[in-house]
């Protein structure tokens, strides 16, 4: 039997704090016409995670569960491998990302995942909402009540800046003023128009091959 090279996948990684709209773009990328998108990421992972081991990789900035360490730790591994698996078979991956290093102690997740995702073609895309919105859109998921408080919308806050930092992206868009279709459009011209991604790996660095978290 004759074997055929499969063409490597796409790697799209929307980031940004939770009601952004990165979920609805990954969905945009599904409907658009040409290759299958194949959507992976923290909402998926927490919808396997147990529900004592919640909220896992969702765990929000400053979230003080040293507990749940390990497990974010080995999670957030098995996301980037199982995105890396996907796209080396040559299927496209958009992956929805709240990334931050703001646990009690750096937990060194991304700079790992960059690592993994090494050799593989990546676009990172800041995925920014303004908070006012943000809050309206929790408001309306039954997340925030309408008199939620300056103590409620303290971890919000806390979310839109560490999900951005460092803020070093190769495409960005402003959910408020763009829909998930027209996102999704700039998406599919970027990547056929280059040039390629860097911004992933400058934004977390990869652990050095003598780090203890590199893949063995």
């Amino acid at each position: 039997m004759e074997l055929t090279a499969v063409a490597t996948g796409e790697v799209v990684i929307l980031n940004g704090p939770p009601r952004a709209g990165k979920t609805s773009i990954a969905r945009a990328l599904q409907d658009a016409p040409g290759s299958p998108w194949i959507t992976l990421g923290v909402d998926a992972a927490m919808r396997m995670t147990p529900a004592h081991f919640l909220p896992g990789v969702g765990l929000r900035p400053g979230g003080e569960r040293p507990d749940l360490e390990p497990f974010i730790r080995a999670h957030f591994a098995a996301l980037y491998d199982s995105v890396a698996a996907h796209a080396r078979h040559g299927l496209n991956v958009a992956m929805d990302l709240s990334g931050h290093d703001a646990y009690p102690r750096p937990l060194g997740v991304h700079r790992d995942g960059a690592l993994r995702l090494a050799g593989l073609p990546v676009l990172f895309a800041g995925v920014h909402c303004p908070l006012p919105v943000i809050l309206q859109r929790r408001r309306d998921a039954g997340y925030l009540s309408a008199e939620a408080g300056e103590a409620t919308t303290e971890p919000v806050l806390r979310w839109q800046r560490e999900a951005h930092t460092p803020g070093l992206y190769d495409i960005e868009f402003d959910t408020s003023e763009r829909s998930p279709a027209e996102c999704a459009s700039a998406i599919i011209d970027r990547l056929a128009s280059g040039p390629p991604g860097t911004a992933f790996w400058r934004a977390w660095p990869p652990w050095p091959l003598a780090h203890g978290s590199h893949p063995r």
